[in-house]
């Protein structure tokens, strides 16, 4: 008779260097020391996520696990490398065999190893934006398409159509359907310019951003011995941000680890606010479904708001059906309520941010502790303005202000040109906006139009219908339809609201789609800039206020030698850029329904849920102090006052957990 016996391997026993139940709260200790298999661990806002995930590295090194064996995929190099040293310095040791990086970047090192497998050199070079630019330039010449005929779309805006296809395992017409329907006539020529484009890269053993990830999910699905080599080497797996993954980031993660099943990510399905850009909300969501038998954590002790907001957070999510529920829970002391702030007007809204942040400065609140965040960036145009006149020093996250954008400085050149007939560099820079005309090109069109426009009595639109002779033939029509918009505008003796609306029903708006990726948010931005032009009594009184707040702005920009007197800046910021910020005071604005949640996303419920993830991931970038503001009128450019209804995220939130402040003027 035989009997199994079991034999066990031995283990020395494991001397820890690091107290984890010391150093970590209860539910951290119970995420960092799982049991391997798939975990999802969902990370409240302020609850210590890069704390978690460092430590859980640092706990599998120590129990055993080669650092080679372990895979973190972060959303940026910062993260990566903040990871990376703090791992570091838990173990007392540099841990350079640790495979830790960005998508992107581990794609490449694994690519250079195998990049034969799928047709390219190892020595392949990688496409920055402006040559993955250039190179689709090319691939519309080589098509032959006549863009003059038809306004077709520019490099960059094909770029992204491409980008977005590939990012969320569509085609490029299902992308020109959902987001560029104006250009659906254009989908055969569209398909075949991503085919060419294809072809190019690979010729040029090139790749773009985007080829990274997709070369690299086609090198494991069609080489089984590589993705079998890695699956292998790759015994733990964690992911960073996982709610801010696409479809195809999710597909290489499910690939690499489809032999051990240790894949750990973490992130917030609160905070998932990118799907404009391709990630996808169903990644974390659905996870446990992909994952059976994943063990889920919550981490829901926040280190970072007073309970106060805390407690507003908690409401502002509640109404979301899709989400894991959670409850954030405050480490921190008592401190003031959240304050609502209903105001008049944006003026006054802008007059109360501008007076409160500065008595709050004298209080010792130093400015760059402060931030003043909204939907989008024409909500802050009164802002700007209300504060360059008190000359408040203010920064903006995108780094470029209103009136420095390309589309504001395109449209007020229109109406510089019909102010002044004379004004060369607005003749210019609406030059070179039409195809075919460069800066030489622009040159010999000025002079030819300076030597007749006395001729035509100065009036700029004669005078251009004039020059159209000496106009490139690629730009007849346009020409043509400049010389018509300016008469317009001339002749029709509006103000510079009606003017700035001419512009754009003459073509400028087509412009705008043809040109840049987020041509619908800058179509709201001219439209808020009509709205500001309405409190002039005259077009040169309009241009006078843009030109002395362009030129404040660009005297605030030059550094002043003077140590960092400069350094104290008011923080103005879209959320989706303070994501992952913190501040001890944050003003929340423009809380109007149609604006926050904006109306386009109300077209669905997957919208009005994301916009509701917004405004929570808003409320949570507050430490101390938290402002929620609305005007009760709002200007708009078709002319008059429109009453504004708060947004139903205010209204969501009880009564009893805000301050309500009343403006008093004097």
């Amino acid at each position: 008779m035989s009997r199994e016996y079991h034999l066990q391997p031995f283990r020395a026993p494991i001397e820890l260097q690091i107290d984890y139940a010391g150093e970590l709260n209860e539910q951290q200790h119970a995420a960092v020391t799982a049991v391997p298999g798939p975990a999802l661990v969902i990370a409240g806002a302020g609850s210590g996520k890069t704390r978690t995930l460092t430590y859980r590295v640092a706990w599998l090194i120590e129990q055993g696990i080669s650092p080679d064996r372990i895979l973190l995929l972060t959303f940026t190099n910062k993260a990566a490398k903040e990871m990376m040293r703090r791992v570091g310095d838990l173990l007392g040791r540099d841990l350079p065999e640790l495979w830790g990086g960005t998508f992107h970047s581990i794609g490449n090192r694994i690519l250079r190893l195998h990049a034969d497998r799928i047709g390219f050199g190892r020595d392949f070079t990688i496409l920055d934006r402006d040559d993955a630019k250039e190179l689709l330039s090319a691939c519309v010449t080589d098509a032959k398409i006549d863009v003059k005929a038809t306004r077709f779309p520019k490099a960059d805006v094909l770029g992204d159509i491409f980008s977005m296809a590939v990012n969320t395992h569509r085609s490029a017409e299902e992308i020109v359907a959902a987001q560029h329907g104006h250009f659906s006539h254009l989908v055969p020529q569209i398909t075949d310019l991503q085919r060419r484009y294809v072809e190019r890269k690979r010729a040029a053993n090139a790749m773009d951003f985007d080829d990274l990830l997709v070369l690299w999910l086609r090198l494991l699905q069609d080489n089984p011995d590589v993705a079998e080599l890695y699956q292998r080497r790759f015994q733990f797996v964690l992911v960073d941000e996982y709610q801010d993954t696409n479809r195809l980031q999710a597909d290489v993660i499910d690939l690499l680890a489809a032999r051990h099943k240790n894949v750990m990510v973490v992130g917030d399905d609160a905070q998932s606010i990118y799907a404009w850009r391709g990630a996808n909300f169903a990644n974390i969501l659905k996870f446990p479904e992909r994952y059976p038998g994943t063990q889920v954590y919550k981490i829901e002790t926040n280190y970072r708001s007073v309970p106060e907001i805390l407690a507003v957070a908690n409401a502002a999510i509640a109404a979301n059906t899709s989400q894991f529920h959670k409850e954030l829970v405050p480490a921190r002391r008592s401190g003031s309520k959240p304050v609502l702030v209903i105001c008049g007007e944006a003026a006054e809204q802008a007059a109360f941010i501008a007076q409160r942040a500065l008595e709050l400065r004298e209080e010792g609140m130093a400015l760059e502790r402060m931030a003043v965040l909204y939907r989008s960036h024409f909500h802050a145009l009164e802002l700007q303005l209300e504060l360059t006149r008190r000359g408040i020093p203010f920064s903006i996250t995108s780094g470029i202000r209103f009136f420095e954008q390309a589309h504001i400085k395109d449209v007020a050149a229109h109406l510089k040109l019909v102010a002044n007939p004379r004004d060369e560099v607005a003749f210019k820079r609406l030059a070179t906006l039409l195809p075919g005309i460069g800066d030489k090109g622009a040159d010999k069109l000025w002079a030819e139009y300076d030597v007749k426009l006395k001729a035509a009595g100065d009036s700029p639109g004669a005078t251009l219908k004039v020059c159209s002779a000496k106009a490139p033939k690629k730009a007849a029509i346009a020409w043509a339809q400049f010389a018509e918009t300016i008469a317009q505008i001339e002749s029709s003796k509006a103000d510079a609201a009606a003017m700035i609306q001419l512009v754009l029903d003459a073509g400028y708006e087509e412009h705008l789609q043809a040109t840049y990726t987020n041509y619908q948010s800058r179509l709201d931005d001219l439209e808020q800039l009509a709205v500001f032009a309405r409190q002039f009594s005259s077009v040169a009184d309009f241009l006078t206020q843009l030109a002395l707040l362009t030129n404040i702005e660009a005297e605030e920009q030059k550094p002043s030698g003077r140590g960092n007197q400069d350094d104290e800046q008011l923080k103005l910021s879209t959320i989706h850029q303070a994501k992952g910020l913190e501040f001890d005071v944050v003003f929340l604005i423009m809380l109007c329904d149609g604006l926050f949640p904006s109306a386009r996303s109300l077209d669905a419920a997957e919208g009005e849920e994301e916009e509701r993830r917004l405004f929570y991931v808003g409320i949570t970038r507050a430490k101390d102090q938290l402002y929620l503001s609305y005007p009760l009128l709002r200007a708009v450019s078709y002319g008059g006052d429109v009453i504004q209804q708060p947004s139903r995220f205010i209204r969501e939130i009880p009564p009893e957990l805000l301050e309500e402040w009343s403006l008093l003027l004097h």
